[in-house]
């Protein structure tokens, strides 16, 4: 968000304000700065009565639910990825396993991110009004389709070079098929987690509820599932018509070709078009990342000694992040509600954020971590007790 958006204000900007529309100007102090008198003074505008209302308990029993679902999902993920992982697909094509970590990652990189944007959008008051809201949904939204079908084909193309320099030799026609599959399954997955995203900001604004605190989990619990599906399904398909000869590159140069209409309607929000032009480097660089992830898997996954590797994996690369993108989105909003982009609001000017001011102090932004600590540790515990179960659960009893 640009500087010139509406924001509310300090409360010392508030003072003076006051000062000045009582037709009283505000005295000079000895150090030369300008004071407003007590009985002028203004107190600083709530942050929003969603917001100034949450206490300890509401806060948990917010993040709890959906919290527990992640982990669930990414449980299911692992039981998904140790049963496609035997599919005739992902035998053949052998850097199809690279895909999977840099295509789940878009989960947290692009649908996540969509999530915290949203959130501090409601929380600030840019989609009450109905034009407004159809502004900021759609270029995101289009924001968002544009960022996956680029990354979605530049994991296909480094997928391809890791598998190249670990010495696989390059198949064209797996190579199409690889290149289709990505970039399919990125645009499928930010279309539906888009969507679903804006539905569920909005019913909760509507309810009452602080969509910082459920959005961003229910798109980890539900990103992983609807990515591995796709790319699962989508790549047999075109595994199995891959004697088609202009089917796979026909379908990249379509979904390829949508990408300047995207752009268009991205553009109607000046924000965006910073993100647009500026937002590139951090998420090519966790695909990247996510990619020498993906050849260590791909490398690992069918040795005997790490058998059922596959069905952790989501697992264990996912927890961690969930309760970091809540706190992360709420400090996002924070940060908009009484700052600009550029610009610290003055308590971090006067006491930069330290562990001692993060979890001792108090005021709205570090109240919250300190509270939500305690939470998120016995959320994570028990998320990671039901993932765990489910997944002993699903593997059955082991033989000798």
């Amino acid at each position: 968000m640009d500087g010139t958006e509406t924001r509310q204000r300090r409360p010392e900007e508030l003072g003076l304000l006051h000062g000045l529309s009582t037709g009283r100007l505000p005295e000079a102090s000895e150090d030369g700065l300008l004071s407003v008198p007590e009985s002028q003074r203004v107190a600083p505008k709530p942050l929003g009565p969603e917001l100034s209302r949450e206490t300890t308990l509401s806060i948990g029993l917010q993040v709890t639910v959906p919290f527990l679902f992640a982990g669930l999902g990414l449980s299911g993920a692992g039981i998904l990825l140790n049963y496609f992982q035997h599919w005739p697909v992902f035998t053949e094509v052998k850097d199809l396993l690279t895909l999977v970590p840099p295509l789940v990652g878009l989960k947290g990189n692009l649908e996540m991110t969509l999530a915290s944007r949203l959130s501090t959008a409601a929380n600030t008051g840019q989609i009450d009004d109905p034009q407004e809201q159809h502004r900021v949904i759609s270029s995101n939204l289009a924001l968002i389709q544009v960022q996956a079908t680029v990354v979605g084909l530049l994991a296909a193309v480094a997928a391809l070079l890791l598998g190249a320099a670990s010495g696989q030799e390059l198949d064209a026609v797996e190579a199409e098929v690889l290149c289709a599959s990505s970039v399919i399954t990125a645009f499928l997955a930010a279309c539906a987690l888009g969507m679903l995203m804006v539905c569920i900001v909005i019913g909760a604004r509507k309810l009452g509820v602080n969509p910082d605190n459920i959005a961003t989990p229910i798109a980890a619990s539900l990103g992983d599932l609807i990515t591995l599906s796709l790319l699962a399904f989508v790549s047999s398909f075109f595994h199995k018509h891959r004697d088609s000869r202009y089917l796979t590159p026909l379908v990249c140069v379509g979904f390829t070709a949508l990408t300047p209409m995207c752009i268009l309607v991205a553009k109607q929000n000046p924000p965006v078009v910073k993100i647009l032009k500026f937002g590139w480097f951090p998420i090519v660089l966790a695909m990247l990342v996510s990619s020498f992830g993906g050849l260590i898997l791909n490398k690992t996954i069918s040795k005997q000694q790490f058998r059922g590797m596959a069905i952790f994996a989501p697992i264990i690369c996912g927890v961690g992040g969930n309760l970091v993108a809540i706190q992360t989105s709420r400090i996002s909003t924070y940060l908009h509600l009484w700052s600009t982009p550029g610009v610290l609001p003055l308590w971090m000017k006067k006491c930069w954020p330290n562990p001692r001011s993060t979890f001792c102090s108090s005021g709205y932004s570090v109240r919250w971590r300190s509270r939500s600590y305690p939470w998120g540790q016995a959320r994570s515990r028990r998320a990671d007790a039901h993932g765990f179960q489910v997944v002993l659960c699903s593997e059955g009893p082991r033989k000798g």
